[in-house]
């Protein structure tokens, strides 16, 4: 329920844009500001780039580096070889996951923690393709988009 300042009239307030789906919502999102995660965020930097052999970084630290890269029309995503950090797991990351890219250092920010990126459904080779995969792959990261250990990286609104 929207409160009301009893100084103001209806009309003098802003309405929340996370609630009306207003300028506030992630760049690249969906119109209504919703997380979209296979689609990546126009002011990532992603655009054009091979960032294959870029390092990942979660919002807590390093988790490896990227085996491959897909930039499909709304089908875009990372594959992430996590190393010894996770036993050489690789995981699949959704395009909408990437925060922004640092092209200099070569490393990719994505606004996930290392625990919710361990405990994504692992990453299937054969099957990265399938609807069904890609709707699980899309409902884990978008069910830890604004959970606990989830945060706004720095300098972006939300």
């Amino acid at each position: 329920m929207d409160r009301l300042d009893p100084q103001t009239t209806p009309q003098q307030q802003s309405p929340d844009p996370l609630i009306h789906g207003g300028g506030g919502a992630f760049a690249g999102g969906t119109p209504s500001g919703e997380f979209d995660p296979w689609r990546y965020r126009d002011d990532a930097g992603v655009t054009g780039a091979d960032l294959v052999g870029y390092k990942v970084e979660a919002t807590d630290g390093g988790i490896g580096k990227i085996d491959s890269a897909s930039h499909e029309v709304n089908a875009s995503y990372l594959v992430v070889d996590t190393g010894p950090w996770i036993f050489g797991k690789k995981v699949m990351l959704p395009a909408g996951v990437v925060n922004h890219v640092d092209h200099d250092d070569r490393k990719v920010y994505v606004d996930r923690s290392k625990e919710q990126i361990k405990d994504a459904p692992e990453f299937d080779e054969t099957g990265h393709g399938d609807p069904s995969y890609r709707d699980k792959i899309g409902g884990y990261y978008g069910g830890t988009y604004g959970s606990p250990g989830w945060t706004v990286p720095p300098g972006r609104a939300l």
